[in-house]
């Protein structure tokens, strides 16, 4: 069951979406993670509404800036394991790389880039609080391949000394906890204040009714899917077709369609 919009956290996805997507909380978010100052950063395309796509097959980015170094970053929240969050960073570094190069332009203009997926669990069980990787030669660890492309994955639930106070202040409180400095107090306020703002809430339950309407036309397409290839066994099993419309309750039409793709294969 989906959750109230007065529940919503930073953790979840939408809360997430519209908060990262305020600048003054997106900036000292990306410092903390790697560590670095940025001295600006820009939303290179206007989104003043979530992206209300509820397609599985489209592609949002959660949150995507720019900074003056030349560099891209993409941020994403991720609270349950699917076993595919490794392929699906291959697959957004490459939507990102497409929209960066218009066509015919030189591969030298790729910008730097990192994927960043802020996981409410330890994808890879070492208790590490993050994960970094970057393509490097397998013969030898120490030869980088240079190719800019970085991938971070935080998780919430480390263990292991491995960052700085302050970028455990951020994933404390994305797991649940309390706001324990300025940064994260700041972004609690803002929540409560999300949580105040009649558009984002029409948003969130548009976004929600989308994600239903999905749902159930999975359901009627997978159940329309199974009674057809009941019809195709029992077509094959030399029943009469008034049985077939009976057991299956598709019409005569389609079952009559289905004996001609039979017959044709």
């Amino acid at each position: 069951m989906e959750k109230a919009f007065e529940e919503l956290q930073l953790k979840d996805d939408f809360m997430f979406s519209v908060v990262m997507r305020i600048p003054q909380f997106c900036k000292p978010f990306l410092e903390r993670v790697l560590g670095i100052k940025i001295s600006r950063m820009e939303y290179p395309r206007s989104q003043d509404t979530i992206d209300l796509s509820a397609d599985a097959k489209s592609v949002r980015l959660d949150i995507y800036v720019e900074d003056d170094s030349n560099s891209v970053y993409n941020i994403e929240m991720q609270t349950t394991e699917k076993g595919n969050l490794p392929k699906r960073t291959r697959y957004y570094q490459g939507m990102i790389d497409l929209g960066i190069l218009e066509k015919g332009e030189n591969y030298k203009n790729l910008k730097r880039s990192f994927i960043i997926f802020v996981c409410t669990f330890d994808l890879f069980g070492e208790g590490r609080h993050i994960y970094t990787f970057e393509n490097r030669c397998v013969q030898d660890l120490e030869l980088r391949l240079g190719d800019d492309a970085i991938k971070i994955i935080l998780n919430t639930k480390g263990t292991v000394d491995d960052i700085s106070p302050e970028m455990k202040n951020v994933l404390d409180f994305i797991d649940g906890k309390e706001a324990s400095d300025d940064y994260t107090r700041a972004l609690e306020a803002e929540i409560a204040s999300v949580q105040k703002n009649e558009k984002w809430r029409l948003d969130y339950m548009t976004l929600q009714m989308k994600y239903q309407e999905k749902y159930e036309q999975g359901i009627e397409q997978g159940i329309e899917q199974g009674k057809k290839q009941m019809a195709l066994k029992m077509l094959k099993n030399q029943l009469p077709i008034e049985e077939i419309v009976l057991y299956t309750d598709l019409t005569m039409e389609q079952v009559e369609a289905l004996e001609g793709d039979l017959q044709t294969t």
